[in-house]
């Protein structure tokens, strides 16, 4: 680029005039509180610049562009957010970036937490800056655990900066803002899910601290997920799950809703608990079959590539717990057999490759917890973070392999000797009692039924139900099919979903205009 400088080993464009003009427009229409230009001018215009003026290179830095807003600190703050966030998306950041975006946030969330704010942002604007945290976390933590291929003064810099994205760090800045926005409160309140975001956050008063809080109820989902901690990660988005459709749905941004379900069904998924996974995927992939088609760009990429692993993850949980089928919707039914038929037939008939393929797939980019080992330069602590999770996950298939073949067994007889059994299974009688144990406690699995996501009844999923007894000295098991119940509650409450979204989306529509009058001559 011609008059173009270098700066840290990019290359940094000047300020062309319509740069200049966007700072200063966005600068004003913040301070004038004016929400629907900040919005077209963040989700509109800044794109469009950063493809027309700075496709593959960095925007002007924020010593630049200050001038031209009167020295603002707070915008420059701002401004330097979406530089890092446009920067990380077209080149790759050295570590000085890495470490200047990390201290450019903490400044931020620091102003934030601590200044009596009046100023109003887009809600996609603050959940992009939350999520935008969490992945810079995930790519440092990424960068930071393969020292293979990285030069001396690098690693030397990486021992210096041990506490730079460190996750407790990450963890204490979004729990402050969840507790300074007092978000866990408001959703606490009867009639929240009627009016908590019917104006989307905006009003009088200043939506950055509340939207932020809000939107790091999730941050704090996908951070511990990724980090391995299931427990606390469901605990940590507890307040937002009695509100699982309104209040996500009525922000209209489709990438947190998206986030929230996919690492919801993680977890559940990590937990054994596939009727609930089952669940949270199925809601969303059934919400993105509509909405992926208003997605533009990145965001589309985004969508469809999470619509992908979450299939791929529901193929999991049916393979696992097959009466999960019995909550999927027709449509989603229809898709998974297209996409996954013949591997869940696989999974189901006890192929471990396949449950491995598509965990490996469908999974986050776990990330330590710990730092890297600066003593073997060769370890890659990405991949043991990986293969932890992988190993935890596969222990529960090894566990379950042969339960489909006894359980073919099992559906073939009314009563049957233990040694016999054992002989049709090819197993000892110690290794028979532990399955036939093993397969009882997957018939009853643990489902969400109430507002805390970590509590839940156990409900009969099998399809065989038996029991062992002693008949004439001899140990016997007897085995008595379930009735088949009809699944009613859920198959009701999607259809009133379904009738409640086609109500909103009429009453959304502008009134049809009055036909003009007709004049008849005399």
């Amino acid at each position: 680029m011609e008059g173009a400088a270098y700066e840290g080993g990019f290359v940094r464009a000047p300020v062309p005039k319509m740069v200049a003009d966007f700072c200063q427009f966005l600068y004003r229409h913040i301070r004038e509180r004016n929400i629907n230009e900040v919005y077209v001018m963040y989700s509109h215009t800044f794109p469009h610049l950063s493809e027309r003026f700075f496709k593959g290179v960095t925007w002007p830095t924020v010593e630049s562009v200050l001038p031209l807003v009167d020295g603002d600190h707070v915008f420059g703050l701002l401004y330097k957010e979406l530089y890092y966030r446009h920067l990380y998306a077209s080149t790759k950041p050295t570590i000085e970036q890495r470490i200047d975006s990390w201290d450019n946030y903490r400044e931020l969330f620091s102003v934030i937490l601590s200044s009596n704010l009046n100023m109003l942002l887009p809600n996609l604007w603050l959940w992009d800056m939350v999520d935008e945290f969490v992945y810079q976390f995930q790519s440092f933590c990424q960068y930071r655990g393969k020292l293979s291929g990285k030069a001396p003064e690098e690693i030397e810099m990486l021992k210096k900066v041990a506490n730079v994205w460190e996750p407790q760090a990450v963890i204490a800045f979004l729990n402050e803002l969840v507790t300074r926005s007092a978000i866990r409160e408001e959703l606490a309140q009867p009639g929240a899910t009627d009016n908590l975001f019917q104006t989307e956050g905006y009003g009088a008063m200043s939506n950055v601290r509340r939207m932020l809080g809000y939107f790091s109820l999730v941050g704090l989902l996908r951070v511990h997920s990724i980090l391995g901690d299931y427990t606390t990660a469901m605990k940590s988005m507890a307040p937002l799950h009695p509100f699982l459709r309104k209040s996500l749905f009525t922000t209209k941004i489709p990438m947190s809703n998206i986030t929230f379900f996919y690492y919801c069904g993680v977890a559940y998924t990590m937990m054994e608990r596939y009727l609930d996974a089952a669940k949270c995927f199925n809601f969303i992939l059934t919400y993105i079959s509509k909405a992926k088609h208003q997605a533009k760009g990145a965001v589309y990429e985004q969508i469809l590539k999470k619509n992908e692993q979450m299939y791929a993850l529901l193929a999991i949980s049916t393979a696992l717990c097959p009466t999960a089928n019995r909550l999927l919707d027709e449509a989603v039914t229809n898709t998974l057999r297209e996409k996954y038929g013949e591997k869940v037939r696989s999974m189901q008939a006890g192929s471990s490759d396949t449950f491995e393929e598509l965990f490996t797939y469908a999974c986050p980019k776990f990330v330590s917890p710990a730092g890297p080992d600066f003593s073997n330069p060769g370890t890659n602590s990405n991949m043991e973070a990986f293969r932890t999770q992988l190993r935890a996950f596969m222990v529960v298939v090894e566990e379950r392999k042969h339960l489909p073949a006894l359980k073919q067994f099992l559906k073939l007889y009314t009563s049957i000797p233990t040694s016999k059994l054992a002989g049709l299974a090819e197993m000892d009688a110690g290794t028979l009692k532990q399955q036939l144990a093993l397969l009882r406690q997957s018939t009853q699995v643990v489902t969400w039924r109430t507002g805390d996501p970590l509590s839940g009844e156990a409900v009969t999923a099998g399809d065989v139900e038996f029991t062992i007894e002693q008949q004439d000295g001899e140990e016997m098991v007897v085995v008595a099919e379930p009735k088949q119940k009809a699944v009613k509650g859920d198959f009701l409450v999607r259809h009133i979903a379904r009738l409640e979204e086609i109500i909103r989306d009429l009453d959304s529509l502008p009134p049809p205009a009055a036909a003009p009058a007709t004049v008849v001559a005399a």
